[in-house]
């Protein structure tokens, strides 16, 4: 009896003593659990906060749950005109079937999530023959075999902006630790996507702003005309550098009409503010060159400045400036005044390239205007000149010079009749830096040699055909 006591006790104690480990161990993979959501969410605060677009948080997110709550798919939808859609990322793959959006009223439960603001959980049922009986959460999981799928709102600061959805392929038990977690990871997210929604909204309106106000170049008889525009791939994705083309008004004295102004110009900055001033500096060397019909660029260049002082505009930068007016015999005069800005180039018929270097210095409103200079070339058939602004040829690490070395090489050997929007497009990418911090602009004029077909032959001298642009905005 006592020895059965004795053991009967034993057997007691080493289940007290299991049943301790046990508990132990669960605390402790309860901690450790803990502490694995504590990281995450730390993370997720550290990394969404600095995210710069749409696919940038899709892709951070998906990073952040994959180490951690290990779904199997994750999917962002957001609220747009009463329809939510889809924000895929590369890493998706294709998504033949599923559509790009899906309305608000639908039934799925991430439309649900966005309509009654609150998380919804969805699990499949056991007897669920597969996937495509059992769609769970939103048409991006309508192909996947899912058992348990959970929808998270996301809050903005004045709406629902959309969802988040994340599925498991196997039961995922969703507790109050695992609902706070997610709540939490919710509100990160959509602090991340209002940010990115703000930004977009912000590069939209600037680009708008910049394609307002690059110019729809004039049909000017006797020359080819073409243009092209990069913005910057920072900040607003715009900035101050501009182009222009209008025509000259002619003196009372005039024999020769058909002149023609052409601008390319630098205001300093790389935002909207500097898009802005660049509108007001264009409008008002428009309105220079109508005041003083038959004076010169340099004059134009001066009353803008006189301009600027007393209007305290705090416009600075460079500019070339060049009135173009028709000659005898084909020929054109070429006259231009420049504020501090890259030389042009001139490529003649023969292939000859000279760089007109002659400037004065650039335009500032807190320098007291001085009379500027200009310089004059006679420009025959075939020549085609060339105004840029430095973000052509400026990028860290490499020589300015050397690249516009590089850019006189390839005008002097440019195919012959190659037309103009096709050759700047080749100049932009042959010499312009890669990832592109400053705005560019190239403006092209040519006098054609023979009038053009459309695969860019020329026949006879003495025809014209009407001015060209491209613009990448």
């Amino acid at each position: 009896m006592r020895m059965r006591k004795r053991s009967e006790n034993g057997r007691q104690a080493r289940e007290a003593a299991e049943e301790a480990v046990q508990l132990a161990e669960g605390e402790a993979h309860r901690a450790q659990r803990l502490l694995n959501r504590s990281e995450l969410l730390l993370r997720a605060a550290e990394d969404l906060a600095d995210t710069s677009g749409l696919d940038d948080v899709r892709q951070r997110v998906g990073d952040l749950v994959s180490g951690d709550l290990k779904p199997v798919c994750i999917d962002l939808v957001l609220l747009r005109q009463g329809a939510l859609h889809h924000v895929r990322s590369p890493i998706d793959g294709d998504w033949p079937a599923v559509p790009d959006s899906f309305e608000l009223g639908s039934p799925w439960p991430a439309a649900q999530a966005v309509r009654e603001n609150r998380m919804i959980a969805v699990d499949a049922p056991p007897q669920a023959g597969g996937a495509a009986s059992v769609p769970l959460a939103s048409p991006a999981f309508a192909t996947q075999d899912l058992a348990t799928a959970v929808c998270l709102p996301l809050r903005g600061t004045h709406r629902i902006l959309g969802t988040l959805v994340l599925g498991w392929d196997a039961p995922y038990p969703i507790g109050v630790e695992e609902r706070a977690v997610l709540t939490t990871l919710a509100g990160y997210t959509a602090q991340a996507v209002e940010r990115a929604l703000h930004l977009d909204e912000r590069v939209t309106a600037a680009r708008q702003l910049q394609r307002a106000m690059l110019t729809e170049l004039p049909d000017a008889p006797g020359l080819e005309l073409a243009a092209l525009y990069r913005p910057a791939m920072r900040e607003d994705m715009v900035g101050g550098d501009w182009y222009d083309a209008y025509p000259l008004p002619g003196a009372a004295t005039d024999e020769i009409t058909g002149g023609l102004a052409l601008t390319v110009g630098d205001i300093t900055g790389h935002d909207m503010r500097a898009a802005a001033l660049m509108g007001q500096v264009r409008s008002m060397l428009r309105q220079a060159d109508h005041d003083h019909p038959g004076k010169g660029p340099d004059q134009a260049l001066t009353a803008l400045e006189h301009a600027c002082r007393r209007l305290d505009l705090p416009a600075s930068g460079t500019a070339v400036h060049a009135h173009l007016r028709p000659a005898a015999d084909g020929y054109w005069h070429l006259k231009w005044s420049n504020a501090g800005h890259p030389a042009p180039l001139l490529v003649t018929a023969d292939g000859t390239v000279e760089s007109l270097t002659q400037h004065d210095i650039l335009l500032h409103h807190a320098l007291p205007p001085e009379p500027r200079t200009c310089a004059g070339r006679s420009l025959g058939p075939g020549s085609t000149l060339l105004l840029y602004t430095d973000g052509l040829v400026e990028e860290r690490g490499q020589d300015i010079e050397a690249n516009i070395g590089q850019l006189a090489h390839l005008l002097a050997t440019a195919p012959p009749g190659i037309r103009l929007p096709a050759l700047l497009r080749s100049l932009l990418d042959a010499v312009g830096p890669a990832e592109a911090e400053d705005d560019t602009v190239l403006f092209a004029v040519r006098i054609p040699a023979g009038p053009l077909h459309e695969n860019g032959a020329t026949t006879d001298a003495g025809a014209h055909r009407p001015a060209g642009q491209e613009s990448s905005v």
